[in-house]
């Protein structure tokens, strides 16, 4: 974990934990993002099981999937980056290497009913306060905000 903090004079002190981990652009890689992230949110106060943890593991989820599925470039790895203020707001980025494989413009289109995939953008979109994609040097990130409840502070 790292910790970071800002100072400003028309602000108090601005607290701010980030983790980031790149993984293999596997479908087990993807399930590790997420347990990861559980574990972290966990360690920055958001305990196992609690409403926020879940939202923010789902998002999680569908991110990194969707960076194994729709990003994989061979011999690229994705990168997880979580990154919580000291308000609760915590911001999920999930970097893949592909960039001419863009997303849709949020809000994403409804897939036909009898589709078995696709609605992963939709529920990012359910769930977060905001989403977005920014292209990067290679590829791009995308990436959610949510607020979450902390109930337990943390060094």
């Amino acid at each position: 974990m790292h910790t970071e903090t800002q100072r400003s004079a028309a602000q108090p002190p601005l607290t701010v934990r980030v983790f980031r981990q790149r993984f293999s652009a596997t479908r087990k890689a993807a399930r590790l993002a997420r347990l990861l992230a559980v574990h972290q949110f966990h360690e920055w106060g958001v305990p196992y099981g609690s409403d926020s943890s879940d939202v923010a593991a789902l998002i999680v989820a569908e991110l990194a999937a969707n960076a194994v599925t729709h990003g994989r470039v061979a011999g690229r790895d994705f990168e997880l980056r979580l990154v919580l203020e000291a308000g609760g707001l915590l911001r999920v980025e999930v970097a893949d290497a592909r960039a001419e494989r863009g997303l849709p413009v949020p809000p994403p289109h409804a897939p036909p009913p009898d589709a078995e995939t696709g609605r992963g953008l939709l529920l990012v979109e359910a769930l977060a306060e905001t989403w977005g994609v920014v292209d990067r040097q290679v590829g791009k990130t995308v990436w959610a905000t949510l607020r979450v409840a902390r109930t337990v502070t943390r060094p």
